[in-house]
């Protein structure tokens, strides 16, 4: 009895809600069908792609929670959260960028600069790249003798 008299009160407030939540109803409903009808026994198992498919009919119209069945509206909620965590967790690594210079270049770079206050950093850099080229000539002198 109690059934059927909250089945004759949606009926009739169904006209005053708004078509985009009667659609978004219907397809959380019809959703649930389709994975009753694929479980086979005990536990219903959703896949990714059933929890993807609530969470964005949740994230449109957030009043699906109240026709949700198979699923409680907490998990729900938290496989949001979750989601919204781990797309922030992607969105804020670290991009990787310049890669980080030696103590010993660094030691080097500002001993060059304390000896000679009128070089700048390009003279400093060239002078840094010719340091560089003899000790790869001495190198290969080395390795060819």
């Amino acid at each position: 009895m109690i059934g059927l008299l909250c089945y004759v009160l949606a009926v009739l407030a169904s006209p005053f809600k708004s078509k985009l939540r009667l659609e978004a109803e219907n397809a959380v409903l019809r959703h649930q069908l389709m994975v009753l009808r694929r479980k086979l026994h005990g536990r219903v198992r959703l896949t990714n792609n059933d929890r993807w498919f609530f969470i964005q009919l949740y994230r449109w119209v957030p009043s699906i929670l109240q026709v949700l069945t198979i699923i409680r509206p907490e998990t729900l909620v938290r496989w949001h959260r979750a989601g919204f965590r781990c797309y922030w967790r992607w969105k804020s690594r670290p991009q990787g960028g310049r890669p980080r210079i030696d103590t010993e270049l660094r030691v080097l770079i500002r001993r060059m600069s304390m000896e000679n206050p009128l070089w700048g950093a390009p003279r400093i850099h060239g002078e840094l790249l010719n340091q560089e080229s003899v000790q790869y000539s001495r190198r290969i002198m080395l390795a060819s003798a």
